[in-house]
């Protein structure tokens, strides 16, 4: 789970941006997320009471009914403490477009100690974005100072093996300098953009030359054109971001 998001104004010198999939056991949100029809994305952790923290979340889904099963279920969850709903709306606090159709701001008090944010801090993985949620799977986007691969492979190995947890690299990024102003975009999309963005990318829509042409791509998503080229304008207009050079060695 997110513990704080990215330093704020600080420039860091040459290192690498993963993006990591997680699964361990006890997390109320990969519990929640993975019985319910919403999502949440993780934004930052506060001291509680008694050794607890409180998280400040984001759920998101495709209408208030999915929102509302998924509150319900981290209430009832054994591995949360409680949960209270804010009165604001991520899109006003944080500057961004709100994802999902429909969202909710939470406030809930858990056990830090069912959580993998301490183990990937302690061994030098600083949270650059929110950390998005969908599915019973956590999305991490994580920068980590210029060390070689080797390095890197141990330092996860035994995030793996404190929390006996599943983490899978799916992305791996190297730049100069990272700023405060890089965020995993993705977790923006909706479920929707992100489905019709991912079968344009497979189908080398955005390739030179084309790989598929518009209206066989929405044929393949069995939409209309005018329908395709608005979710892939949405989901363009969310995910873009130079600053940020892919590479595709893996870990």
């Amino acid at each position: 789970m997110a513990q704080t998001e990215a330093q704020g104004g600080e420039r860091r010198a040459r290192g690498t941006v993963l993006t990591l999939e997680i699964w361990h056991p006890n997390c109320w949100t990969l519990e929640v997320t993975d019985a319910a029809p919403a999502n949440l994305l993780a934004h930052s952790v506060y001291n509680a009471t008694d050794g607890h923290v409180k998280g400040h979340f984001t759920v998101y889904g495709d209408s208030t009914d999915d929102i509302d099963e998924l509150i319900d279920a981290a209430a009832d969850s054994r591995l949360t403490h409680s949960v209270v709903e804010m009165q604001r709306r991520y899109a006003h606090d944080y500057g961004g477009t709100a994802p999902g159709n429909a969202t909710r701001e939470l406030f809930v008090e858990y056990d830090p100690t069912d959580t993998i944010s301490d183990a990937l801090a302690s061994r030098g993985f600083i949270q650059e974005a929110p950390v998005r949620i969908r599915d019973g799977t956590e999305y991490w986007s994580v920068f980590v100072d210029d060390v070689d691969r080797d390095e890197l492979h141990e330092r996860l190995e035994e995030v793996r093996e404190s929390h006996d947890a599943d983490i899978t690299v799916t992305k791996i990024s190297s730049q100069d300098t990272v700023g405060d102003d890089i965020v995993d975009r993705v977790g923006l999309l909706s479920e929707r953009q992100r489905d019709i963005f991912e079968l344009a990318c497979e189908h080398g829509y955005y390739d030179w030359p084309r790989g598929i042409t518009t209206r066989e791509l929405a044929d393949e998503a069995d939409i209309s054109k005018t329908t395709l080229l608005e979710h892939l304008r949405q989901a363009e207009a969310k995910l873009l971001d130079p600053a940020i050079e892919e590479a595709t060695d893996s870990l």
